[in-house]
This record gives C-alpha cells, structure tokens and sequence, in this order.
C-alpha cells in the first residue's frame, strides 16, 4: 500500500500527501490539494533516479500554482469561448480568466477549478500496482456549471512502469465535463534544459487550428507539409519558430491535435529524451490531445528546489475532448447526462533507450 503522510493544513484539515512505488525504482507522489501529482521519479540508462515533472516541494508553493502543474482540472479543461454555453435552450456564464490575444475566455473551470480544491483521497492497491483513489462532489452552480458532479480520479503505479491516471463523473443534471490532467514533463530530470530537444511522436493527421483567441474555429486543418506533422518522431524545437500562423497564434506550441479514430484505449503521443535515454508513451481513450510546449514559462514561478523555470523547460500532453466543444456541434459529444458515467483514462508507460 502507499505510504501516507500529512503535507500540510488548509482551513484547519489535515491535507495527506501518498507515495507510490514499484520495484523498479519509480516513485510517483500524490496529493489531496488539487489531485494534484507532486512529482514522480524515474530512472534514466544510467539508473540515475530524477523527477520528471515540474511544480513545488511544499502545499504552500502548490497554493501559489497558476500555471497548472500537476494539476487534475476541471469541471471543462482547456477553454470555452467568451464564457459561455447554451444547454437546453438555456445560456450559462462562466468567469473569464485567461485572455490570449486579448480576448476573453474560460479556462480549465474557472477561478476556482478542481486545481484548487480539497479532495479526499485513499490508499488502495491490486494486482501489484500502489494507487490513491481522491472524490470530489463539485455543486450545482460551482463556477457557474449546472448540476452536482461527483468525481472520482485515481492514480496507479504499476510493476510495468506504468502511471495510470482515470477520472469518472457521475451527474444530476445534463452539464459539459472534461476533466484532464496537466503535469509538465521534462524527462531530462534537469528543470534547467529546454524541451526543445525532447523528441515527440504524436498519432494525429490533423490537429484545431483556432483564432487570435485561441478557439477552434471548427475545422480539422491537416498536419502534413507544416510545422505541426508529428507523425514521425521530430525534435521539438526543430520547427517551433516557424513562419507559421499557428505557432505564432499560440507563441509556439499550444494546439490540440486530433488522435487517429482508434477503439478502446490507443497510444497518443510518444515522447524521447535522447540526453537521458527515458521515453514515456501516452495511451488515452479521447479524441485530442493538447501539446504545450512550455511557451509561457518566463524563469518567474520559483518551483522544486529553487529553480525558477525557463522558457520551454516542461511540456504538456494533455488527453482530453476538444476545446469549446460546447459550443461547437462538429466536435465529438461532451455533455454528460444523468444516468451516464463520464470516463477517462490517461497511460504514461516510461522506457528507456
């Protein structure tokens, strides 16, 4: 079972922090704030053990997190245009909190999002694997979404060396759900060294061009020929200062890409570090997949152990529905209705090569 410790207070509860193993060195912790995964250590070609994701040591540093490391968020991840929905005939409001190109949207749930709430978690384990089962009951009206939402993520740590992240949501009334999870990566183990020479495979044709705000427009631009083809394993930084729309829209990368029409749960994305040796492959059971390249960190957010993180020192590859889904009926269904279980699942698998 996993280890459980107390990692700090809010509002007077006890907030625990769980730590997974296996037997080949990865160690994945996990709390309570946020669902929140704090750091998770894997070995290189050398066995050299490092952490593998950006974000803070303390609750305290966590309470500060605006940028979503870690983060599991929600109730809609990614972004609904001008804040606002119609559902049954009736329109909803949600808060406006991010602005790109100057243009007012929603962003992953709001203000307060499932970023920055308490959980519940417990311990559990099967078949070998250490995981933390959290449950959050987000109310009718919480940033502005209908219905009660009660939702359970959990994590796994498996003896493959594999970290599974699954969310489920159950509703009492019809609301829009994508709940996603958001770690930065660098699996050089060096929050100092750029992204950039990450190299990444993504299983998509076509990704979602947007506008200046960063909403989909509603097409399916193909990749081929451009800056965005990914279909074989490219260095990320060989292209990302392209004389490109996209990239310049998103200050690098920051598209979702849509995942090849695949049953069940299918690999997305495959990720390389050459300098380390470790690989970590994606497997999801969504239509998209969000790449961030890391464009907005500035070396500002003071993160694990000191270390103010440069430009392009982590990336994102966020499995998911569409942004803006629920306002666009081209995008595959989002809506989750009483009676109907929303399901998530998100495979890192880590190797070495």
């Amino acid at each position: 079972m996993p280890k459980e410790e107390i990692y700090g207070k809010i509002d007077n509860r006890d907030v625990k922090i769980f730590t997974l193993t296996n037997s080949n060195g990865l160690e994945a912790k996990v709390t309570e704030y946020g669902a929140i995964l704090v750091s998770l250590v894997v070995p290189d070609r050398n066995d050299q053990l490092k952490d593998v994701t950006l974000g803070y040591d303390t609750l305290a540093g966590w309470l500060t997190n605006t940028s979503y490391f870690g983060s599991t968020v929600g109730r809609y991840g990614n972004r609904i245009a001008d804040g606002k929905f119609t559902l049954d005939g009736k329109e909803y409001d949600l808060a406006k909190n991010n602005d790109p190109g100057g243009i007012p949207c929603h962003l992953h749930g709001g203000k307060v999002g499932f970023e920055k709430v308490l959980w519940t978690g417990k311990s559990t384990s099967k078949d070998g694997a250490q995981g933390v089962i959290l449950t959050y009951t987000s109310k009718d009206g919480e940033e502005g979404y209908p219905g009660n939402l009660s939702v359970q993520v959990t994590y796994w740590l498996t003896e493959n060396n594999e970290l599974i992240w699954q969310a489920e949501a159950t509703t009492d009334k019809a609301t829009p759900v994508n709940i996603v999870h958001h770690s930065y990566w660098n699996l050089s183990g060096n929050p100092m060294k750029t992204i950039n020479d990450h190299q990444l495979k993504l299983e998509a044709d076509h990704y979602l061009p947007t506008n200046t705000g960063l909403i989909p427009t509603g097409d399916l631009a193909p990749v081929s020929d451009s800056p965005m083809d990914f279909t074989s394993s490219t260095t990320i930084g060989k292209r990302v200062n392209d004389d490109f729309q996209a990239l310049k829209l998103g200050a690098g990368y920051d598209h979702c890409w849509v995942l090849r029409d695949n049953e069940g749960t299918s690999l997305a994305a495959t990720l390389y570090d050459p300098s380390s040796g470790r690989m970590m492959e994606v497997f999801t059971d969504q239509p998209g997949i969000q790449f961030y390249g890391g464009n907005f960190l500035d070396g500002k957010v003071e993160g694990k152990g000191g270390v103010a993180y440069p430009h392009r020192t982590g990336l994102c590859l966020e499995t998911q529905r569409f942004p803006d889904s629920p306002n666009q009926s081209k995008f595959p269904h989002c809506i989750l209705k009483p009676g109907e279980t929303y399901k998530h699942v998100m495979i890192h698998r880590f190797s070495i090569r």
